[in-house]
């Protein structure tokens, strides 16, 4: 396996395959490894059918049997990831120096905290249009200049500032023997962007029309209004600009943002490619050297105090679907909690073989597709599950989501379904050490969070480790029904009475301004 030497706790017998008895050191090898451990997501018999005047039924879920015919390791993955060298230069930019050399590549990605969460309350949006705008021109290069210059060599540079996270991200890649001027680009637009008023007009431009895109789509209404239920009046319930604040926008904001918090202090910068650390330490140094500019301090973020159980009605006249969220506060990156709710929230609703997707799609065909999602950061992030469902059918959805979510607090998870999440789990962290950009992303990560080194060489074995009272413990804790809050983006005419059974209904209209 490239980078990182990985082995079974056991050998792996495989039909037709033959047996694995060495430590992971080729492509193919490891490909063979990872099928093994994905074999377990397959079920092995078909459900089984009933013939009846011309029409297939399904049989209910509750009848389906995994016969586990397909050969599982029952081994952890072990993992020892190589190091990278991590130096931090005179002026406190910290580097992440991975070396690669299986491809004659490079790539960059910068990391500068806080990105989005730095938004004043008067210009949400900012960090991202910050950062949209970094190649759009800068003090000796237009903007067709840059994409010109990007295209020449074959690269790629990009910078954007999500919604919600805790940084902005600058990435470039190209070949190694384009380094010197992948990096002055780079350096360039960091550094000293120009926010040229022409550029700014044709932005704003752009993102009106697409802002008036988002708000003609259901699941965007709906991951708006949940965020705004669960942070109220702070930056991480932003989810977009909105139509004032880019109306208000100008380059003496865009600079005065950039010129606060883009500096080395703040910023981590990882490469991975097939270079030389020493090397590349130096050729950093001479594009980065000079630039000047102290880390700023953490921000706390108290944890919540919960909320009583209620329903937001985003009001969408006519629609022919409801979408649902319902969710509340997670954790913070470091926190203990987070392996639980990795494992509890792959059984509940991490793909097509977890228990929403089954319940809402395969046996009540509510939906196309139903899964829950967690996202953790430097703040208490949040856990959530989701579904589009026809407008007819709104309150039967609410009624499986309550069921499931009854059914993963109040009985313990069976051994045969835990064991397939951590293999899930597993499987595609497994996967992921494979490409150079994710085991660069995963030491960013660890020098972001301040996670210890070891992080991912003890990964495997804490997700193994959950068991299903962990499971219950991770549900009761943030599947809680006496404190879940709800979202549903649909016609308040059709819908209303069928959610106002599961609690309190407040309606909005798709700005976020009550309705009577």
């Amino acid at each position: 396996m490239s980078g990182a030497n990985v082995r079974f706790a056991s050998k792996v017998q495989m039909e037709g395959e033959g047996a694995m008895r060495r430590p992971f050191s080729k492509s193919s090898a490891w490909a063979a490894a990872a099928g093994a451990l994905l074999a377990v997501l397959i079920f092995a018999a078909p459900i089984a059918r009933a013939q009846g005047q011309g029409q297939d039924k399904s049989a209910p879920m509750s009848q389906v049997q995994r016969l586990n015919r397909a050969p599982v390791n029952k081994e952890i993955l072990r993992v020892q990831l190589p190091r990278p060298k991590v130096e931090t230069l005179p002026n406190g930019l910290t580097l992440i120096l991975q070396e690669d050399h299986k491809l004659p590549t490079i790539a960059f990605t910068m990391w500068i905290r806080p990105g989005q969460l730095a938004d004043p309350a008067d210009l949400p949006g900012l960090a991202s249009s910050t950062a949209d705008m970094l190649t759009e021109g800068t003090e000796r290069r237009t903007s067709a200049q840059i994409a010109e210059e990007v295209a020449k060599l074959g690269a790629t540079l990009d910078a954007s500032s999500r919604f919600g996270v805790s940084y902005t991200s600058v990435n470039a890649s190209g070949l190694i023997n384009s380094t010197p001027q992948i990096l002055d680009l780079m350096s360039d637009v960091v550094l000293h962007p120009a926010f040229p008023a022409s550029e700014l007009e044709k932005y704003k431009q752009r993102e009106e029309a697409g802002l008036e895109a988002r708000l003609a789509h259901p699941n965007f209404l709906g991951q708006q209004a949940f965020r705004r239920v669960l942070y109220g009046d702070t930056p991480m319930s932003i989810t977009s600009a909105i139509k004032e604040s880019l109306e208000r926008l100008t380059a003496e904001d865009l600079k005065r943002f950039h010129d606060k918090h883009f500096v080395p202090g703040n910023t981590i910068l990882g490469v991975t490619g097939d270079f030389k650390s020493v090397e590349m330490q130096a050729m950093l140094e001479k594009y980065f050297g000079a630039w000047k500019g102290a880390g700023e301090a953490a921000v706390s973020y108290p944890a919540a105090t919960p909320q009583a159980t209620k329903i937001t009605l985003v009001d969408r006249p006519a629609s022919v679907q409801t979408y649902i969220v319902g969710g509340n506060r997670g954790i913070r990156r470091v926190d203990p909690e987070y392996y639980g709710l990795v494992v509890m929230n792959q059984v509940e609703g991490g793909g097509a073989q977890a228990r929403l997707f089954l319940d809402l799609r395969e046996e009540h065909s509510l939906t196309y597709g139903s899964y829950s999602r967690f996202n953790a950061d430097i703040y208490p992030g949040d856990w959530f599950a989701f579904a589009p469902v026809r407008t007819t059918v709104t309150g039967d959805a609410m009624e499986r989501f309550v069921s499931e979510f009854k059914r993963i607090n109040n009985e313990p998870v069976p051994q045969s379904e835990l064991d397939d999440a951590h293999r899930a789990i597993i499987a595609n962290f497994a996967l992921s050490l494979e490409q150079p950009a994710q085991l660069l992303n995963d030491w960013l990560t660890v020098q972001h969070f301040g996670l210890p080194m070891d992080y991912w060489d003890k990964y495997p074995d804490r997700i193994a480790a959950i068991d299903a009272a962990g499971v219950q413990a991770a549900a009761k804790k943030f599947v809680d029904l006496e404190h879940m809050q709800w979202v549903a983006v649909g016609d308040r005419k059709q819908i209303q009475d069928a959610l106002a059974k599961y609690g309190p209904v407040t309606v909005i209209d798709v700005t976020g301004k009550a309705e009577n």
